[in-house]
């Protein structure tokens, strides 16, 4: 690992097997057939009385033929907007500036109205078939599309409870398009598009805000300060229209969870997480008590860097020796590389996405900041999306989304509704590949110094997934609880951002040099149909590392049994799936196990 490799040329990603272009004929003919599928699909609900006020059978085949038919068609939509919206939002997500594709996107938004409103429809109705609680269970026992389907028609059941009325259900959807999506929108178009004026080598740039954030892992002190407070001079500049996306889109999330019957906003996210609060209240417990041990990590780097606690603009300051940057091709060697070591599979389905260009890994003017992977149900494979900016810390970013893009490619064949994997699961792949990765570059650490930079990249990690995660929660916590009320101002928002950074951070960060404006550019907070988008990747990172141990065990033995896990991630309670391998999540014992292996790094970090 000793190579200085320049980052070089990267790629764009390569999505012309899906269509020829967002105004090609192929294009336009998918968008006519998914109209056509949603007109006919609307005349099979009517022809068949699927609607609250509908009809019941009480034959248990006649309902499985009623139940399998809308499967069937619902399938078959999912599969065309499963296809299309990714491919439109391959372009928005890359180039904000694009008019063509968020027109584009805009109409499929309205298509995706229609499709929510056939599932309201049908969701309504199958609540009435439940008031025999012996129709649909019978109808599950007969061969075909219902029996495959048994756990998600079960859970559509389970949730129907919380379904507004058709009307008003229909009303939510269409509303949606200018209120809380609008906004979400909005915030995506606003913060990837800020650019921001920076001086370095005497050269003044005008650098994309994905860029500037690069930055605060640059080994100049100097460098990493004054990165940070243009950041903060920007987002102080759009900090108005950010605050407004944000009160829309909390704002509709509280109307509508009150008018479901939701306990809080809190209570859908469990469910869709499917696991319940005593399992959230474990996991939490767990990563509260856990801080101190943070802390001692972040007070031994603040040693390091020769101060007495730690700015923000240090948080990802590199520590120990490794100045080298990864080209384009030392990454994807590495990678491929130790991905060979855990599975063929894995190994080639990485190989794949490189040679055929899933990845787009440069960071420009227009493109959103961070890294997703997002699957495309038309051609049954993955784009990943990445700023790579020659860092091993990027190295392990990408290697965490190629674990996405196979957690896709083990779920090969299954339907769109067998595939609905909550937010819980969603991460296992992709915490099982960076831990791969992380773990062989620790392996080949050449000296201590090396090895204290890799624990570094590690613990930096490790310790935003956990500690930040946490305030992340506080965070939005109180911004729900408040909003109650009355809309919240900019400073609000800062003001509690600032107080979840110190509730959890605590005395191991300089309480004046915080920031305050983490709310403005994590799009996770903008998602309405997703509130709590935080914890979630706490309990995969723990999950992950407790089936890494696992892995560590057994050897080639575990790998049949996680591809199956991998592959079934739609269709089970995330205890159920933690049970084939012997998991209690409700155990603290399993969740400080994950966390002692974290324990243990800091302990070698210390010590170097």
């Amino acid at each position: 690992m000793q190579s200085q490799g320049k980052v070089g040329p990267l790629p764009h990603w390569d999505l012309s097997n899906v269509y020829s272009g967002l105004e090609s004929k192929d294009f336009k003919e998918t968008v006519s057939r998914l109209k056509a599928d949603l007109d006919q699909t609307d005349d099979y609900l009517l022809e068949h009385g699927i609607s609250r006020d509908g009809a019941r059978p009480h034959d248990a085949e006649q309902l499985a033929e009623i139940i399998g038919g809308y499967l069937d068609r619902m399938n078959d939509l999912l599969r065309l907007s499963g296809t299309l919206n990714p491919y439109v939002h391959s372009f928005v997500s890359t180039d904000s500036y694009n008019t063509t594709a968020k027109r584009l996107e805009s109409e499929l938004d309205k298509l995706g109205v229609r499709l929510e409103r056939q599932g309201v429809l049908f969701q309504g109705w199958l609540r009435t078939i439940t008031e025999d609680p012996q129709a649909l269970p019978a109808a599950l026992e007969l061969e075909g599309p219902a029996k495959e389907h048994a756990f998600f028609l079960r859970e559509a059941a389970e949730q129907s409870q919380y379904l507004m009325s058709e009307a008003e259900e229909t009303l939510a959807s269409e509303l949606s398009l200018s209120g809380a999506t609008a906004w979400a929108k909005l915030q995506g178009v606003v913060s990837s598009q800020v650019k921001v004026p920076f001086e370095r080598e005497g050269r003044t740039e005008e650098l994309p805000i994905t860029v500037l954030i690069n930055l605060h892992n640059d080994p100049d002190e100097d460098v990493r300060h004054r990165a940070y407070d243009a950041e903060l001079s920007a987002w102080e500049r759009a900090r108005e229209p950010l605050a407004a996306c944000l009160n829309g889109v909390k704002g509709s999330v509280i109307t509508l969870y009150k008018r479901r019957g939701r306990t809080d906003p809190l209570h859908e996210t469990l469910d869709h997480s499917r696991i319940d609060r005593e399992t959230l209240e474990t996991l939490l417990g767990v990563m509260r008590d856990s801080f101190p041990v943070f802390r001692r990590y972040w007070h031994s780097k603040a040693e390091r860097l020769g101060k007495p606690t730690l700015a923000w603009w240090d948080l990802w300051a590199p520590v120990g020796r490794l100045g080298r940057r990864y080209s384009w091709t030392e990454a994807r060697d590495f990678i491929l590389g130790q991905f060979g070591t855990f599975s063929d599979q894995l190994a080639g389905l990485a190989q794949r996405a490189y040679e055929n260009r899933w990845i787009d890994a440069e960071p420009r003017d227009g493109k959103r900041g961070g890294a997703f992977c997002m699957r495309v149900l038309g051609v049954e494979e993955s784009r990943v999306m990445c700023n790579f900016d020659g860092s091993l810390d990027q190295v392990f970013t990408i290697a965490h989304e190629l674990g996405h893009a196979y957690h896709n490619e083990t779920q090969k064949g299954k339907t769109p509704l067998q595939r609905r994997t909550p937010m819980t699961l969603a991460e296992t792949a992709s915490i099982m590949c960076e831990t791969v990765v992380s773990d062989a570059a620790l392996a080949q650490a050449e000296d201590p110094e090396e090895e204290l930079a890799i624990l570094e990249i590690f613990l930096l990690s490790a310790s935003q997934v956990i500690v930040d995660i946490y305030s992340r929660y506080l965070f939005e916590t109180e911004v729900f609880q408040r909003r109650e009320d009355a809309e919240l101002s900019a400073d609000d928002f800062c003001e509690m951002m600032t107080r979840a950074q110190k509730e959890t951070y605590g005395p191991a960060l300089d309480e004046d040099s915080l920031h305050p404006y983490m709310w403005t550019w994590k799009p996770h907070y903008y998602i309405p149909e997703l509130s709590f988008y935080n914890f979630p990747y706490a309990f995969g990172l723990l999950f992950g590392l407790g089936l890494y141990a696992i892995y560590q065990e057994r050897g080639s033995e575990f790998l049949e049994d996680y591809d199956a896990l991998l592959r079934s991630t739609g269709e089970g309670m995330a205890a159920d799936l933690a049970g084939r391998f012997g998991i209690d999540l409700k155990d603290r014992a399993f969740w400080e196990g994950s966390m002692k292996v974290i324990e243990e790094r800091i302990d070698r970090y210390v010590a170097l």
